[in-house]
């Protein structure tokens, strides 16, 4: 039996368990890119608009830190800019997400030891995840290529190919972060913890330099996607780049999956005694979901400092551009020019922040299908009092970590924090509506838990994409952060507020019914 025997069944079956994550990702994804050229051609219409944007790119290293330079006036060479950063990193967390998700998560469970005891060879499992992650970077790259081929062929295909390559870069460490540890978690976490370090040393290279010659820049594999060039004098070679990074990252892959046991890792968890007090399940939840909850809050604070830090000069990069700014209030209310790019970048991060909430609410699916939630339901913690200690985390780390994304707007824009901070607070119901409807699914149809995922990345679609694109209000009006009042600036309105606070409150409490009466399982 070869290494490689079954991973076409593998590979099958792991489509088929992705077959609502990959296509939303993926959709999600394109339709973000593909959007901008139209959205950019509505800014920037003319020549000299395109000429003053790529002379205050290159004089404000605040907006070369958050985006990137520019590298050419057309509009495939605006949109490869204006997205391209945050398409790769969305490319790479759905990569790592896929990959993680058919490796170590499958150890942890047990399930990999029923199909290791069949005919499946060592590094089957590991193949047919690498390749699932492949399948979507593939479709990824063929639908941008396609849907940009109209802006210039070869910028088009440098483009996807680019977005690929960096996603399946990831795909290639998350794949070495599953063999180095022991818990899922811990091997989404590393690879989070690597993306993001990509971010900040292209961010500072970026800011240092104007045509993405900073060292720091070409140290991330997020440089190496805008030093591509794509629509501007294409440099192909960089592609070889990614290509010997992916080869390097999955030869120590395969070769660390064939000299370990199924279950162990290189790094194994520290055995006990464990520090503080696990007394209660509120205290277990804390310690399972501690990182998780310290790594959004550093996060959030940091990006509310860097876009505070962009308010100010919102004013000159919009400079006359009536569409800009039509967009901008369509996303924070019709209020003053600042106190619109400050609401629409505060809704950004509530729309992101319902991700976070996802996360932690499907944490008490992980810890069920794991079977590592029998051994603590077995003794007197209820199951109610179980998923009180992880919807706490959950709920409450959504406030904690948009109250410092308050502060670090405060911080970075100088200013009164009072109104940015009711501005991030006033994010929180819909925030927690997102997460209502994750209990809801998970205590009554566990295996459709998941599918919270697509709901998020739905709402975060219609949030940033539809207000560029023109989309009605009714469509604006299927995301619950499209009723919240436009802070700050706007005027306070406690009825949307509190409507979706009693329907979120709703949605948990019919899930917690649910989770009550069904069986629980371990599959």
């Amino acid at each position: 039996m070869t290494a490689l025997a079954g991973t076409g069944p593998l590979l099958r079956f792991a489509l088929r368990r992705d077959r609502v994550l990959i296509p939303v990702w993926v959709a999600v994804n394109t339709l973000m890119v593909l959007s901008m050229p139209t959205t950019l051609e509505g800014l920037y219409d003319t020549p000299a608009d395109r000429a003053d944007l790529l002379r205050q790119v290159e004089t404000n290293s605040s907006l070369r830190a958050l985006i990137g330079p520019v590298f050419g006036d057309s509009l495939g060479a605006l949109s490869a800019w204006r997205v391209g950063v945050y398409a790769a990193a969305l490319a790479a967390v759905t990569s790592l997400l896929i990959v993680v998700r058919h490796t170590r998560d499958e150890e942890e469970s047990g399930r990999q030891d029923l199909i290791a005891s069949g005919m499946v060879g060592r590094r089957a499992s590991l193949t047919a995840a690498l390749l699932a992650a492949g399948v979507a970077n593939t479709v990824l790259a063929l639908l941008v290529t396609a849907g940009l081929a109209g802006r210039g062929a070869a910028g088009a295909a440098a483009f996807g190919l680019g977005l690929a390559g960096v996603g399946m870069l990831f795909a290639t460490t998350a794949a070495l972060a599953a063999q180095l540890t022991e818990s899922a978690r811990l091997a989404r976490g590393l690879t989070s913890a690597v993306l993001g370090a990509a971010f900040v040393l292209r961010a500072a290279g970026d800011s240092s330099a104007d045509d993405g010659s900073s060292p720091l820049t070409w140290l991330s594999p997020l440089g190496w996607l805008e030093n591509l060039r794509a629509f501007a004098d294409e440099r192909w070679w960089v592609l070889s780049l990614l290509a010997a990074a992916i080869a390097a990252q999955g030869a120590l892959a395969y070769g660390l999956a064939g000299r370990r046991d199924v279950g162990m890792s290189f790094l194994p968890t520290r055995p006990g005694p464990a520090a503080g007090r696990l007394g209660t399940a509120a205290a277990l939840s804390w310690r399972l979901q501690r990182g998780a909850v310290l790594g959004w809050s550093a996060g959030f604070f940091l990006a509310g400092v860097v876009y505070g830090g962009l308010t100010e000069g919102a004013a000159d990069l919009v400079g006359d551009n009536d569409r800009a700014r039509e967009i901008f209030e369509r996303m924070g209310g019709r209020s003053g020019l600042t106190d619109a790019f400050l609401a629409s970048m505060i809704g950004m991060l509530g729309m992101i922040a319902a991700l976070y909430v996802v996360a932690s609410v499907l944490r008490l699916h992980g810890e069920e299908t794991s079977g590592r939630a029998e051994p603590v339901l077995a003794n007197t913690v209820g199951r109610l009092r179980w998923a009180a200690g992880h919807l706490t985390i959950a709920f409450g780390g959504a406030a904690l970590i948009m109250l410092l994304a308050g502060l670090g707007f405060a911080a970075g824009y100088g200013r009164d924090g009072g109104p940015i901070l009711a501005a991030c607070l006033v994010q929180l119901p819909a925030v927690w509506l997102v997460g209502g409807l994750t209990v809801l699914l998970y205590g009554t149809v566990p295996r459709l838990a998941p599918a919270a995922w697509g709901v998020a990345g739905a709402f975060l679609l219609i949030g940033w994409i539809g207000p560029a694109l023109d989309a009605p209000q009714t469509v604006l009006d299927l995301s619950p952060f499209g009723h919240l009042p436009k802070l700050p600036g706007a005027e306070m309105r406690w009825t949307p507020v509190l409507t979706l606070l009693c329907a979120a409150a709703l949605l948990v409490a019919a899930g917690l019914a649910g989770l009550r009466r069904r069986d629980m399982t371990s599959s």
